[in-house]
């Protein structure tokens, strides 16, 4: 069992904290809203710190999982951030999806002082990291990732290194790139299907099983059709995601003309409200359309 600290517990890393301490291991929270750390201590045991640096010093392993880059700055290079309290030989891990730019950066920095480092960015959404069943797309050094792994293995069904930092976030943009083809198409098809007069559900029931089937078939159209989107990734999550994507995409020379597109289109999304709402709402802005409420 290992001495680990995790740093945010928003509603990803509140579960996966919570694997960790269930698996034996030795965890201090912290949480920028220190009510949520105290929550958590008080659910799984462990004990919180009052700053990063002291969740992160005496740890093996030190886990982040916020929001964007500035935020992981802000929790590891800043005063009192985690890379101040760790020690050498120790590994920082980030489960952030972020840019490979500063996944490259925190290599560095972690080089510097004989730490350890992965970009580890996650797949699965709230339902995998409360199941234990998180895909984790890492970049770094294998001796790093071969140490850290089975501490991973706590929260996730599968652990891959892609290659050096950097590499598990230019992964995770993949990710993303596919998903949102994926519901951008499934929205169209129940549209169609809605237009056409046909039962959308019984529609998916008899396609879900051939060529067309998808991850986001099986767990997005019912709620879809029903008009519910509080089931998962949030569309402004969703935007940061495919940002990242576009700005690596525009130093690297690949073309994401179907990214550019759906970005749009969730913007258009926010603009009808659905900040909040999850990925599979892109159906909503086409219904508006219908209704001459958004612009094509």
């Amino acid at each position: 069992m290992a001495d680990v600290a995790f740093v945010g517990l928003g509603v990803m890393g509140y579960p996966m904290a919570g694997h960790l301490a269930a698996a034996g291991h030795r965890v201090t929270v912290y949480n920028r809203t220190a009510g949520k750390a105290d929550q958590w201590v008080e659910e799984h045991g462990g004990r919180g710190a009052s700053t990063p640096a002291e969740a992160a010093a005496g740890a093996e392993f030190v886990f982040c999982c916020v929001g964007n880059d500035d935020d992981v700055r802000a929790v590891t290079l800043e005063p009192g951030g985690a890379l101040e309290g760790m020690a050498a030989g120790s590994v920082l891990v980030d489960h952030t999806t972020a840019s490979a730019r500063l996944a490259r950066e925190l290599a560095g920095t972690c080089a510097e002082k004989a730490c350890g480092f992965l970009d580890a960015p996650i797949s699965g959404g709230q339902a995998g990291a409360e199941n234990g069943a998180l895909t984790v797309m890492c970049g770094g050094e294998p001796d790093d990732f071969e140490r850290v792994k089975a501490v991973i293995d706590c929260y996730s069904r599968a652990v891959t290194l892609l290659g050096p930092a950097g590499s598990g976030q230019l992964t995770k943009a993949v990710n993303q790139l596919c998903i949102a083809g994926i519901v951008q198409g499934l929205s169209e098809g129940i549209h169609f299907a809605e237009k056409a007069g046909l039962d959308p559900l019984a529609v998916i029931g008899a396609i879900s099983t051939g060529a067309a089937g998808s991850w986001q078939m099986e767990n997005r159209a019912e709620t879809m059709v029903q008009g519910k989107f509080d089931y998962g990734f949030a569309v402004q999550w969703m935007r940061k995601d495919l940002g990242i994507a576009l700005e690596e995409a525009r130093s690297n020379g690949a073309h994401l003309p179907l990214a550019a597109l759906v970005d749009q289109f969730y913007s258009e999304v926010t603009a009808l409200g659905g900040l909040r709402w999850d990925t599979s709402s892109l159906v909503v802005r086409l219904r508006a359309m219908s209704e001459g409420g958004a612009s094509s």
